[in-house]
């Protein structure tokens, strides 16, 4: 270990004992980016970089479990990236569900797949299915994993099964139209029951959303760091939330 590491280690412990654990997140969400740019720097391919960051997804998690974070979403596959070369999307698709194997063998953590199911790979789609059932009774956290997901399509699926369970039960649409407020939408979001992602980090330098969370996030404070994924450190976690701790959040007021 360099000087440089032994510096941001002690830099990071005394970070974190700074930390008011009564002004942390409840729910982080997290837009990983910066896979390919990492391996194009190291003129590896982008199945490198993804599978760096994948260690990297390992890593965060068990920094969200030491800060007691009891939600958090990760965004690992958008619609977008469906499209593609397959070239590309095949390995993407294995190294994204092994790495959510990997968070779900830890115990620590309950999985819950967010997003079009199916519209990846049925073996894919089902061994999601599998992990979240395989823990589904652990209450210490849950891990949304955004994979084929996309902001726009989640709001509208949401309004379908809306539509639907009111068609069951014999409304009319002008009788829906009468009583219909946000809370009935977000009753069908893929994120239903969990509180709404108090802080949200995307790596990378990018400022944007990207369609994550979009309902969900309108309250949410954001942090965005130039650093790629896989180089991502606790003390740029730690500083992520130090920045949220200190903002006075007004929720649009």
């Amino acid at each position: 270990m360099g000087l440089r590491d032994l510096l941001y280690g002690a830099y990071g412990r005394r970070l974190e004992r700074s930390l008011d654990p009564d002004v942390l997140p409840r729910h982080v969400g997290i837009i990983l980016d910066g896979n390919r740019r990492w391996a194009k720097a190291f003129g590896a391919s982008s199945s490198h970089g993804h599978r760096a960051g994948a260690d990297k997804v390992l890593e965060v998690m068990g920094w969200c479990a030491d800060e007691g974070i009891e939600v958090v979403t990760l965004y690992l596959l958008s619609t977008d990236n469906l499209s593609r070369p397959a070239d590309e999307l095949e390995p993407l698709i294995a190294i994204v569900q092994d790495a959510v194997a990997r968070v779900a063998a830890t115990g620590r953590w309950k999985v819950h797949p967010v997003g079009a199911l199916d519209l990846l790979p049925e073996p894919t789609a089902g061994r999601l299915r599998e992990l979240a059932g395989q823990t589904a009774d652990i209450t210490t956290g849950v891990v949304n994993v955004a994979i084929g997901y996309g902001g726009r399509q989640e709001i509208a699926a949401a309004v379908r099964s809306l539509l639907l369970e009111h068609a069951v039960r014999g409304t009319s649409l002008a009788e829906l139209a009468e009583v219909l407020d946000v809370e009935h939408i977000a009753a069908h979001l893929y994120t239903k029951g969990q509180p709404d992602p108090d802080l949200v980090i995307r790596t990378s330098g990018e400022q944007r959303l990207s369609g994550f969370l979009l309902w969900q996030s309108a309250h949410s404070e954001f942090f965005f760091t130039e650093v790629l994924w896989p180089d991502f450190r606790k003390v740029d976690f730690l500083r992520a939330l130090r920045s949220y701790a200190a903002r006075e959040r007004r929720y649009g007021v």
